[in-house]
């Protein structure tokens, strides 16, 4: 067993392999530090600010913005978000926000803006926050800035020994683009879901290049997860957007349909060749593969769903994309999930990191750095799978919690 001194500042990721701690109530499970509702005095739009947990006063989560938003959601996203950065060895809590509201409302960003002006005092002093669903983060310190925030990093990077140096770190970091041309940022979460699939075929025993994937969605993570799984030389045999799904036996070509994606997200068939198979939407659930991504909706794979479920290991790249109950089905048919908590949590580990200054402007680093964090969790978690039937979320869940404690009275490492 590893363990570190109280004294010791030595990254908190090394918690992570082998640790364990007796079967007690988890800190990461209590209930949320905070929740602040808020109601737009002017258009009456519901909004919610939810802290799970603080580590040395800080507490990390996006925005989010889509009609039907409630604060169990919000809640629910919160507690997540503790464990990502507990199961990283983050030394920062979790937090989300959300506003019931279509993004495509008038005056959406006037309303975000006035949200944020009620949540300023958490803003300013001990919430860093991102984009998420239905806002961009161009948007988003758009919104930030009049409110005198450089960005939505404030929070941590005032707390740095040199702010002004953090800053233009943290802004070099989200400008540096990564190969092909895109922005590392909008890329590192969809590459740490692609790690998560090499470790697990790397843990059974499977040779990469017979490795086959379905992914059901094909947006930051899902998109990001085909690219870089394809650039590693495994077989994509099936994607899957609102249209249905694509299927080739012998392999897609990723990069050629993900350029073919329209404004809404969806690949424009006219430019698919015709020997790949259309079928429902629902079929990429079904088909024969290694390995299932969903990365599209939570609760993708239900427990009616589970019988036709051909896969031989579950990654998810969308929060709570299994239920409790098929994830205890497939258990017993011998398909491990690897949870969301760990499989998606690449983005806000890489942010973190550029924060503290662990990763610069050298997308190599960032991409080494992830990969082997990630595929070392995967392997504790699947050894531990294979050896003692141990659900891979248990064993996630035992180190988040063994990080999270010891992290409890720690602070923000910025140098």
């Amino acid at each position: 067993m590893t363990t570190i001194p109280h004294s010791s500042r030595q990254d908190a990721s090394q918690l992570t392999p082998g640790m364990r701690h007796p079967d007690t109530p988890a800190m990461i499970d209590g209930p949320p530090v905070h929740e602040q509702p808020w109601v737009d005095p002017v258009t009456g739009t519901r909004g919610f600010l939810v802290i799970h947990s603080l580590v040395g006063g800080l507490a990390t989560g996006g925005t989010r913005m889509r009609p039907g938003c409630t604060l169990a959601e919000v809640t629910d996203l919160a507690r997540r978000m503790t464990l990502k950065t507990a199961a990283f060895g983050l030394p920062v809590g979790g937090a989300k926000a959300g506003l019931d509201l279509d993004p495509h409302h008038p005056q959406a960003l006037q309303i975000l803006q006035r949200f944020y002006i009620a949540m300023l005092p958490w803003l300013d002093q001990h919430w860093v926050t991102a984009e998420d669903m239905g806002i961009s983060q161009s948007d988003l310190d758009d919104v930030l800035q009049p409110l005198g925030l450089s960005t939505s990093y404030h929070a941590a990077i005032q707390r740095s020994p040199n702010p002004d140096q953090t800053l233009q770190r943290v802004l070099d970091g989200m400008a540096t683009q990564a190969p092909g041309g895109l922005p590392l940022r909008d890329v590192i979460g969809g590459y740490g879901v692609a790690q998560a699939c090499i470790g697990t075929a790397r843990a059974l025993d499977w040779n990469l290049s017979d490795t086959t994937v379905a992914i059901q969605g094909i947006g930051t993570m899902g998109g990001g997860a085909g690219w870089f799984l394809h650039d590693a030389g495994a077989e994509v045999v099936a994607i899957a957007d609102a249209a249905g799904t694509l299927y080739d036996p012998h392999g897609l070509d990723v990069p050629a349909l993900l350029a073919l994606r329209d404004s809404y997200g969806e690949i424009d068939r006219a430019g698919v060749p015709d020997h790949v198979q259309r079928l429902p939407r629902e079929a990429v659930l079904s088909l024969p593969t290694d390995i299932l991504i969903p990365a599209a909706l939570s609760y993708a794979v239900m427990a009616d769903a589970v019988p036709q479920v051909q896969a031989r290991a579950v990654v998810e790249a969308a929060n709570s994309a299994t239920t409790p109950e098929a994830e205890e089905l497939l258990a017993v048919r011998g398909v491990p999930v690897i949870p969301d908590f760990v499989a998606n949590a690449g983005a806000a580990a890489w942010t973190w990191w550029l924060l503290r200054g662990l990763v610069g402007t050298d997308p190599e680093d960032s991409f080494q750095m992830l990969s082997d964090q990630m595929q070392a969790k995967v392997a504790f978690m699947l050894a531990e799978w294979s050896e003692s039937a141990v659900l891979p979320r248990r064993s996630a869940l035992s180190f988040a919690d063994t990080n999270h404690r010891a992290l409890a009275n720690t602070h923000m490492l910025v140098p």
